[in-house]
Parts: C-alpha cells; structure tokens; sequence
C-alpha cells in the first residue's frame, strides 16, 4: 500500500468553521498544497469532511450482546453487578470467547465503516493497535483508570479492574489525557464522584471524565473552571440510566467530545450517536461536527483535524444531498462514498476502484447494509467479518 499523490477536485471542505469549495490534494499520507497529478478525482457534488474521532470506546466488546432489562439503572455500577450474574449466558461467553485480537480489530472496523479514523480506547493498549492493518488510529498517549468503585483501594484491597484511581493519575504525563468514567449515574453516588475525584487531587486540565450524566451545575463549573473535559455519551446513558446530561455549556467551553460507548451499552457507531445527540440537546448541526472533530481533537490532545497542508490526510466523502451539516446528521455508513485515511481509501464505492488501485491498495468486494462497496483486502479479514451485522463477502466478486 503506497500514499499516491491524489487531487480531488470540485468538491466541499466541510469544517465546524465553515465550507470550503476548493480541491483537496494528498501526498505521502498528509494534506499537500498540491498534487502532481498521478490521479485526479472529479468530487462535484461531494463534501469532504475531516476523518471523524471517537473519543470513547471499549474495542473489544463491540460485539458482546448487551444486557436486557425493564428499568434504567440508578448507576453504571449497578449496571456491571446485573452484567455479571449474565455473563454465563451461552451468547455472552461465545462472543466473549472470540479472540481478543479479532475483537478489537472487529472494533476498529466497526468505527471506520462509519467514518471515524481516529479512536480513544478505554482500556489497556494493546500491541494489536500497532499494526499497519489496524483499522483506525488509536490515541496513544492517555492514562487510565475504569471509576472510582473500580479503580479505588479499599481495605488493602487492590482494584478491582485496571489501574489504580491515584497512582494512574500521578503517572500520567500532564499533557497526555487522563480519562476516567465518573458520574455515570443518577443518584447520590454519582452525583458525589466529582468532589471525590477532586478530594483525591485527580481533577485537572488533563482529565476528561467519561459520561458524567450525575454532573451537577456546579460539577460543570468546576469541570469548566479546572480546563477538565467530558466525553458525552448519550445513547448509552439513556439506554442504561433512563437520562443523559445537558452539554450546553460545555459545547460553549469547548470542554465536550462524543463518544459510542462500546455497542454493549451504546450506539451502534459515530452516525447514529451524532443524531442521538442532536435529539437529546440543543446544539446546532454545526457544534455537533465540532464534537467529533476540532473539540474532541483538542480534549484528547490531538492535532486539530482541519484538512490543511500538513495534516493527516483522513477523511470521508458523501453525497452533498442537504446542507452540508445535515448532510452529515443523516448519513448512514453505506451512504459515505469513501473513508480515507492517510489519503489511501480504506472502504468505498465500487466506481472508486482506480484510487485503490494507483495506491497499490488489493480489494475485496463486500456488502455494507445492502449497498455494495469495495474494503481493503487487509481489513477483510473473514473472522472480522463473520460477527459485524450488515457487512458480508460479496457473492458476485
């Protein structure tokens, strides 16, 4: 696989600051002032819009089946002590018995498809993410810990899963994230999590705080105040706890990102968490780009994804159908004509094919919610295949 100089030509730049009509040119995996020619793409009547981030996943539970139940949870740790007494269940230990390794490229997959081609994972690293087939980026330089019940030292007692609450965050380097779920919740022990994480000297600029559905008014000013971050995720907050927060006055700080969640609780990808937070807020189609790109590059400590000279030559590529910011509130995966990365398509449309091809990029002829598409040959792994809904090996190739 090689990064071929490419223009696009004719198209629109979509950016939470505004729409561009000018071409776009890759070379060598980066955005570049122009392109050489090698291939010219002809984008009228497209938008290009920035490889989307999702700053909160588990990758490898994207295909566990999620927990039944009747009434929301009061707190997610009520939540992990029902999923617990379920985990016998025959299709919760098989899918859990699937190779870790498939599972989190089963993940990366699953975010690409959809457009995302940068990750935050909150859970170990794992060496599978640095691989050159691994399908998205994963943030790198983050630290750690589940929450405070399951990160905290009681009695002499170690953590019950990951890193410890303090001695994570005391080793984390300032300017890297630290992320945490805290507050996911409705009652008195969420809403108490954030003065606790404060009392244990853990809430700074480089926290970020994963739901905080249990924020009170004043939690958010301390957020705000402190330059702490949260990662909203409201599909799975109200799927789990019946409510989600208002991120109104984080959005105006610039202190939110979007994130799915891992499927087991949350959304099915980045599309539908973007209409599941136009639904549960006030924010304009244009503060929802933002969310999952330039606000959420800035919470994780990324390079602004701004399809400039320089910059990583991520994107994906619609149909301009509606403005450009609804366009992407209503797209679903198999409406995107392309997702790049490094300016290399990773999955797109069949008339795409000489792009795969003057970057030297092998494909394999796939079916994506009806719609045929053509997928990197080293994405199309069959056990990667066999557990994503909606994505088969096409028979007519």
């Amino acid at each position: 696989m090689s990064a071929a100089s490419v223009l696009l030509e004719h198209a629109r730049v979509v950016r939470d600051d505004g729409v561009v009509a000018r071409s776009l040119a890759f070379s060598g995996g980066s955005v570049v002032e122009a392109a050489q020619g090698e291939l010219t793409i002809d984008l009228r009547d497209h938008l290009i819009f920035p490889g989307l981030i999702n700053a909160h996943d588990h990758l490898q539970l994207n295909a566990i089946p999620g927990l039944e139940h009747d009434q929301p949870f009061a707190n997610s740790y009520d939540w992990i002590d029902a999923f617990e007494s379920h985990r016998r269940r025959p299709e919760i230990a098989a899918a859990a018995a699937v190779a870790k390794t498939t599972r989190y490229q089963h993940g990366g997959l699953k975010n690409l498809l959809a457009g995302a081609t940068t990750v935050a994972h909150h859970d170990p690293w794992d060496e599978t993410f640095d691989s050159p087939d691994f399908p998205v980026r994963v943030v790198r330089r983050y630290g750690w810990c589940h929450s405070l019940r399951l990160g905290g030292r009681r009695d002499g007692v170690p953590p019950r899963y990951g890193p410890e609450v303090c001695a994570s965050y005391a080793s984390t380097a300032s300017d890297a994230p630290w992320i945490i779920h805290l507050a996911e919740g409705t009652d008195s022990v969420a809403s108490s999590e954030l003065s606790a994480l404060d009392a244990m000297g853990c809430l700074a600029s480089n926290t970020v705080i994963v739901h905080g559905a249990g924020l009170t008014k004043s939690d958010i000013d301390s957020v705000i105040g402190r330059g702490a971050a949260v990662v909203w995720c409201p599909s799975s907050n109200v799927g789990m706890l019946g409510r989600t927060l208002d991120p109104h006055r984080l959005a105006s700080a610039g202190r939110v990102a979007l994130g799915t969640d891992s499927r087991l609780t949350g959304s099915r990808d980045i599309l539908e968490e973007l209409r599941t937070a136009a639904k549960q807020s006030d924010l304009s189609h244009r503060e929802l780009l933002r969310l999952v790109t330039t606000d959420a590059a800035r919470v994780l400590r990324l390079p602004a994804p701004r399809l400039e000279p320089e910059s990583a030559g991520d994107c994906l590529i619609l149909h301009a159908t509606h403005d450009p910011y609804e366009t992407l509130l209503a797209a679903r995966r198999a409406d995107i004509r392309a997702v790049v990365r490094g300016g290399v398509p990773m999955i797109a449309d069949p008339d795409f094919a000489g792009w795969f091809a003057r970057c030297g990029v092998d494909t394999r002829a796939v079916v994506l919610d009806g719609r045929p598409k053509l997928l990197s040959a080293s994405l199309a792994r069959p056990d990667v295949i066999a557990v994503e809904p909606g994505l088969s090996e096409s028979r007519n190739a």
